[in-house]
Protein backbone atom coordinates (compact mmCIF):
# COMPACT_ATOMS: atom_id res chain seq x y z
CA UNK A 1 0.00 0.00 0.00
CA UNK A 2 0.96 3.35 -0.82
CA UNK A 3 0.02 7.25 -0.38
CA UNK A 4 -1.31 8.36 -4.13
CA UNK A 5 -1.23 12.15 -4.04
CA UNK A 6 0.18 15.43 -2.02
CA UNK A 7 3.74 15.91 0.41
CA UNK A 8 4.29 12.02 0.91
CA UNK A 9 2.94 10.47 -2.41
CA UNK A 10 4.75 7.70 -3.06
CA UNK A 11 5.19 6.93 0.79
CA UNK A 12 4.85 3.28 1.40
CA UNK A 13 2.36 2.53 4.57
CA UNK A 14 1.61 -1.00 6.22
CA UNK A 15 -0.21 -3.64 4.80
CA UNK A 16 -3.06 -4.80 7.34
CA UNK A 17 -1.75 -7.10 10.69
CA UNK A 18 -4.99 -8.69 10.64
CA UNK A 19 -7.03 -10.58 7.60
CA UNK A 20 -9.74 -8.88 9.15
CA UNK A 21 -9.41 -5.79 7.48
CA UNK A 22 -9.98 -5.16 4.03
CA UNK A 23 -8.21 -1.55 3.13
CA UNK A 24 -9.48 0.97 0.71
CA UNK A 25 -7.69 -0.24 -2.77
CA UNK A 26 -5.30 2.55 -3.76
CA UNK A 27 -7.10 3.47 -7.06
CA UNK A 28 -10.16 3.60 -5.33
CA UNK A 29 -8.84 6.14 -2.25
CA UNK A 30 -7.54 8.24 -5.54
CA UNK A 31 -10.65 8.85 -7.35
CA UNK A 32 -12.68 9.28 -4.12
CA UNK A 33 -9.59 12.19 -2.81
CA UNK A 34 -10.02 13.55 -6.26
CA UNK A 35 -14.56 13.48 -5.85
CA UNK A 36 -13.69 15.20 -2.45
CA UNK A 37 -11.32 17.71 -3.43
CA UNK A 38 -13.89 18.75 -6.21
CA UNK A 39 -16.41 18.89 -3.40
CA UNK A 40 -14.63 20.56 -0.74
CA UNK A 41 -15.68 24.08 0.00
CA UNK A 42 -12.10 25.17 2.10
CA UNK A 43 -8.77 23.88 1.58
CA UNK A 44 -6.98 20.45 2.87
CA UNK A 45 -5.00 23.33 5.57
CA UNK A 46 -8.27 23.49 6.83
CA UNK A 47 -9.68 19.91 7.15
CA UNK A 48 -10.44 18.12 10.12
CA UNK A 49 -11.23 14.48 9.41
CA UNK A 50 -12.07 11.25 10.98
CA UNK A 51 -11.40 8.24 9.76
CA UNK A 52 -13.83 5.57 11.77
CA UNK A 53 -13.31 1.81 11.12
CA UNK A 54 -9.89 2.74 10.65
CA UNK A 55 -7.96 -0.26 9.92
CA UNK A 56 -4.22 0.91 8.60
CA UNK A 57 -5.63 4.14 8.61
CA UNK A 58 -4.75 5.00 4.88
CA UNK A 59 -7.47 7.31 3.99
CA UNK A 60 -6.62 9.23 7.03
CA UNK A 61 -2.78 9.22 6.06
CA UNK A 62 -3.91 10.16 2.74
CA UNK A 63 -5.89 13.31 3.90
CA UNK A 64 -2.43 14.19 6.31
CA UNK A 65 -0.33 14.06 2.41
CA UNK A 66 -2.56 16.13 1.03
CA UNK A 67 -2.08 18.52 3.95
CA UNK A 68 -5.37 18.24 6.37
CA UNK A 69 -5.29 20.54 9.60
CA UNK A 70 -5.56 16.95 11.53
CA UNK A 71 -6.51 13.33 11.37
CA UNK A 72 -8.49 11.26 13.58
CA UNK A 73 -8.42 7.55 13.53
CA UNK A 74 -10.95 5.27 15.19
CA UNK A 75 -11.07 1.65 15.53
CA UNK A 76 -11.53 -1.18 18.11
CA UNK A 77 -7.79 -2.42 17.05
CA UNK A 78 -5.37 0.44 16.44
CA UNK A 79 -2.65 -1.72 16.03
CA UNK A 80 -1.85 -1.24 12.44
CA UNK A 81 -2.85 2.53 12.33
CA UNK A 82 -0.35 3.39 15.03
CA UNK A 83 2.09 1.12 13.32
CA UNK A 84 1.63 3.39 10.05
CA UNK A 85 1.02 6.80 12.21
CA UNK A 86 4.67 6.66 13.57
CA UNK A 87 5.92 6.73 9.43
CA UNK A 88 4.87 10.31 9.90
CA UNK A 89 6.56 11.28 13.05
CA UNK A 90 6.53 14.96 11.79
CA UNK A 91 2.97 14.96 12.00
CA UNK A 92 2.58 13.81 14.92
CA UNK A 93 0.83 16.73 16.48
CA UNK A 94 -1.38 16.03 13.72
CA UNK A 95 -2.71 12.57 14.13
CA UNK A 96 -5.11 11.53 16.80
CA UNK A 97 -5.87 7.70 17.14
CA UNK A 98 -8.36 6.59 19.47
CA UNK A 99 -9.37 3.37 20.28
CA UNK A 100 -12.92 2.53 20.53
CA UNK A 101 -16.58 1.26 18.88
CA UNK A 102 -17.54 3.64 16.29
CA UNK A 103 -21.21 2.16 16.48
CA UNK A 104 -21.23 3.76 20.52
CA UNK A 105 -19.65 7.38 19.77
CA UNK A 106 -18.64 9.78 22.71
CA UNK A 107 -19.22 13.83 22.40
CA UNK A 108 -17.13 14.47 19.55
CA UNK A 109 -13.74 16.10 20.03
CA UNK A 110 -14.51 18.53 17.69
CA UNK A 111 -16.61 18.67 14.37
CA UNK A 112 -15.29 16.98 11.21
CA UNK A 113 -15.52 18.24 7.92
CA UNK A 114 -15.19 15.10 6.04
CA UNK A 115 -15.57 11.54 8.31
CA UNK A 116 -15.01 8.54 6.31
CA UNK A 117 -16.78 5.23 7.09
CA UNK A 118 -14.91 1.51 5.83
CA UNK A 119 -16.68 -0.82 7.95
CA UNK A 120 -16.83 -4.26 7.89
CA UNK A 121 -19.63 -5.13 4.62
CA UNK A 122 -22.86 -6.67 5.48
CA UNK A 123 -22.85 -6.10 9.04
CA UNK A 124 -25.01 -2.75 9.40
CA UNK A 125 -22.39 -1.23 11.42
CA UNK A 126 -21.92 1.76 9.08
CA UNK A 127 -25.61 2.55 9.81
CA UNK A 128 -24.97 2.02 13.53
CA UNK A 129 -22.02 4.35 13.16
CA UNK A 130 -23.90 7.34 11.44
CA UNK A 131 -26.70 7.09 13.94
CA UNK A 132 -23.71 7.92 17.03
CA UNK A 133 -21.93 10.26 14.35
CA UNK A 134 -24.92 12.55 14.03
CA UNK A 135 -26.29 11.83 17.54
CA UNK A 136 -23.13 13.14 18.61
CA UNK A 137 -22.77 15.76 16.08
CA UNK A 138 -19.44 14.78 14.69
CA UNK A 139 -20.12 15.96 11.30
CA UNK A 140 -19.65 19.90 10.86
CA UNK A 141 -22.72 21.94 8.66
CA UNK A 142 -20.80 21.83 5.74
CA UNK A 143 -19.03 18.66 6.34
CA UNK A 144 -19.29 15.21 3.99
CA UNK A 145 -19.58 11.85 5.01
CA UNK A 146 -18.27 9.47 2.69
CA UNK A 147 -19.16 5.86 3.62
CA UNK A 148 -17.55 2.63 1.86
CA UNK A 149 -19.77 -0.84 1.59
CA UNK A 150 -19.70 -3.35 -0.58
CA UNK A 151 -20.72 -2.77 -4.15
CA UNK A 152 -24.19 -5.14 -3.48
CA UNK A 153 -24.64 -3.42 -0.65
CA UNK A 154 -27.26 -1.07 -0.11
CA UNK A 155 -27.14 1.94 2.94
CA UNK A 156 -29.64 3.27 5.30
CA UNK A 157 -28.98 6.42 5.93
CA UNK A 158 -30.81 9.14 8.39
CA UNK A 159 -33.39 11.22 7.00
CA UNK A 160 -30.91 14.19 8.06
CA UNK A 161 -28.82 13.56 5.25
CA UNK A 162 -28.91 13.52 1.35
CA UNK A 163 -27.16 11.42 -0.78
CA UNK A 164 -24.48 13.93 -3.11
CA UNK A 165 -23.02 11.62 -4.97
CA UNK A 166 -22.67 7.54 -5.50
CA UNK A 167 -19.60 5.77 -7.14
CA UNK A 168 -18.72 2.23 -7.49
CA UNK A 169 -15.15 0.79 -7.59
CA UNK A 170 -15.09 -2.68 -8.23
CA UNK A 171 -15.76 -4.98 -5.35
CA UNK A 172 -16.61 -1.33 -3.38
CA UNK A 173 -19.37 1.61 -3.78
CA UNK A 174 -18.93 4.99 -1.71
CA UNK A 175 -21.89 7.09 -0.54
CA UNK A 176 -21.04 10.71 -0.29
CA UNK A 177 -23.78 12.23 2.58
CA UNK A 178 -24.06 15.80 3.72
CA UNK A 179 -26.74 17.24 6.25
CA UNK A 180 -29.79 18.77 4.56
CA UNK A 181 -28.86 21.83 5.86
CA UNK A 182 -25.54 21.85 4.57
CA UNK A 183 -24.71 23.67 1.40
CA UNK A 184 -23.11 21.20 -0.15
CA UNK A 185 -25.86 20.23 -2.09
Amino acid sequence: MRIIGGLYRGKKIFSPLSEKVRPTSDRARESVFNILTSKLLKPWSQINLADIFAGTGAFAFEALSRGAQSVTLIDIDISSATKNAALFSSEKNKIEIIKADATCLFSAPRTFDIIFLDAPYHKGLNEQAITAILQKKWLSDDGICIVETAADETLHFPTELNLIDKRRYGVAQFWFLALKTSTQI
